[in-house]
């Protein structure tokens, strides 16, 4: 099943944690067992997991992207924006994760982070929930 969330950013470059949106939807289906997959159908954002407890990880986590990837260089496209299709590139735009007991099987410090590299905007989210067969 297909089910779409929407994400809206405030900033250029940031990571949303939608962590809690995820597992909602998920948790309105009734599949115990399976597999998400996660899809950005955006070529200026991402998705990732990692470390939602401390904030600084986000931040170095974009800090050291905007270093390896500057918003200033002899970009030749001619939007303008071509740092934030590099940056999409370098994190990619789908993830899968396990679902046991109706739960997204997460690490401790696990969060799903959306990455904007060119807001603010109004994005979505593609979610495919897929249950395991008995």
């Amino acid at each position: 099943m297909l089910k779409t969330i929407s994400v809206r950013t405030s900033a250029q470059t940031e990571m949303v944690d939608v962590t809690g949106q995820v597992q909602r939807e998920l948790g309105a289906t009734e599949v115990k067992e399976g597999r998400l997959t996660l899809y950005v159908p955006h070529t200026t954002a991402a998705i990732t997991i990692n470390e939602g407890a401390d904030p600084a990880v986000k931040a170095d986590i974009l800090m050291v992207l905007n270093q390896i990837v500057p918003w200033r260089a002899d970009y030749k496209h001619m939007e303008g924006n071509s740092p934030a299709h590099v940056k999409a590139s370098l994190l990619g735009a789908a993830e899968t994760m396990l679902v046991s007991g109706g739960r997204l099987v997460l690490g401790t410090w696990q969060k799903i982070f959306f990455c904007e590299f060119d807001g603010p905007r109004n994005r979505k989210l593609h979610l495919q929930i897929a249950a395991l067969c008995k």
